[in-house]
C-alpha cells in the first residue's frame, strides 16, 4: 500500500478539483442539476473544501439528470484532460455509477489491479433511483440491490472476501458473464424509474444507519456552496442528508477512523501536465 504524505494527498485532491469543475461546467452548460455528496459534501460544509485527509470525491443526480450527463459527455466533455465511464460505455467496468477520470494520471486501489480498463484519478457520480413504495417492494428492491452489487463485486471478492466460503460464492457470482450481469443491473434500473417514489438510492451502493433511501424532495432544489474557493451546487436540503448519512456531522471523527483508501500503484500528473 502505498502511504500518503500530506504533500501527495493535496496534489490528489487539486486534481479531483479540476475533475469536479469540469463536471460542474458540462452541467451548468447543460441545465443538470447535481449535488456534492458524500464526505465531499460533508467537507464543503464543515471544512470549506476537502476533509483534510479525504482522498476522493462525490457526486450524485437523479437518473434522468445521470442520462443528460452521459449525453452531454458525448459532445461537451474536455477529452484532451478527461474520460467519463460507466457500465455504458467501458468494457469490464462493474459499477453502478460513473466514474469521471483525469488522463496521464494513475490511481489504483488495492484489489482493483486487474480491472481491464484504464484507471485514472478520478470522481464518482452516483445516480439516484427510486426505491419502491411499500414496505414488501421495498424489501423486495434492497435483496435485488444487494445482489447486483455482490455480483458486481464478485470479481475482486473472490480473492479478497473474508473466509473460503465468501471467496467459493463471490467465485460463483464471478462466473456470470459480464453481459448478463450489465443486463441484470439494467433491468434493477428499469425497475427502479418510477419518478413518484417517496425515496431515491444509489442501488449499487450501500446506504448506511439501516436507511431504506434518501427522500426524494431533498433532490428538487439546489444552491451553490463553496467548496475550496469555488461555488459548486448542492441539493437544498444538504442539511437534512448531512444528518442522516453522518448524524452529529460537524463533529470531528476519531484519529482512528481519519483513514485514506489503500493504494497500490500512483501516479499524479504534474503542474507542467494541466
Amino acid at each position: 500500500m502505498i502511504e500518503f504524505d500530506d504533500v501527495t494527498l493535496r496534489q490528489l485532491q487539486m486534481i479531483e478539483l479540476e475533475i469536479l469543475t469540469e463536471i460542474d461546467r458540462i452541467c451548468r452548460k447543460s441545465h443538470i442539476h447535481y449535488s456534492l455528496t458524500g464526505g465531499t459534501l460533508l467537507g464543503a460544509v464543515r471544512n470549506g473544501g476537502f476533509i483534510p485527509w479525504d482522498d476522493d470525491a462525490d457526486i450524485s443526480m437523479l437518473r434522468s439528470e445521470y442520462r443528460k450527463f452521459q449525453e452531454a459527455c458525448k459532445t461537451d466533455l474536455d477529452t484532451d484532460r478527461f474520460y467519463f465511464q460507466d457500465i455504458d460505455n467501458t468494457r469490464g467496468y462493474r459499477w453502478g455509477y460513473g466514474k469521471m477520470r483525469r488522463k496521464n494520471t494513475i490511481f489504483l486501489r488495492e484489489n482493483q489491479e486487474d480491472m481491464p480498463y484504464e484507471q485514472g484519478v478520478f470522481v464518482d457520480i452516483f445516480p439516484r433511483d427510486g426505491v419502491p413504495n411499500g414496505y414488501i417492494a421495498g424489501k423486495m428492491h434492497a435483496f435485488a440491490c444487494f445482489v447486483v452489487r455482490k455480483t458486481m463485486w464478485s470479481s475482486t471478492g473472490r480473492t479478497t472476501a473474508a473466509n473460503k466460503w465468501e471467496k467459493a460464492v463471490y467465485k460463483a457470482l464471478a462466473a456470470i458473464p459480464e453481459d448478463a450481469m450489465k443486463r441484470a443491473y439494467k433491468k434493477l434500473v428499469k425497475w427502479s424509474s418510477n419518478k413518484n417514489t417517496e425515496l431515491v438510492r444509489a442501488l449499487t451502493f450501500p446506504l448506511p444507519n439501516k436507511q431504506k433511501g434518501y427522500k426524494r424532495n431533498w433532490y428538487k432544489k439546489y444552491i451553490q456552496l463553496e467548496f475550496e474557493g469555488r461555488k459548486f451546487m448542492v441539493q437544498a436540503s444538504y442539511k437534512d442528508w448531512l444528518k442522516s448519512e453522518f448524524g452529529d456531522y460537524m463533529q470531528l471523527p476519531p484519529v482512528e477512523q481519519r483513514k485514506v483508501h489503500p493504494v497500490s500503484q500512483l501516479k499524479l500528473i504534474s503542474s507542467e501536465g494541466r
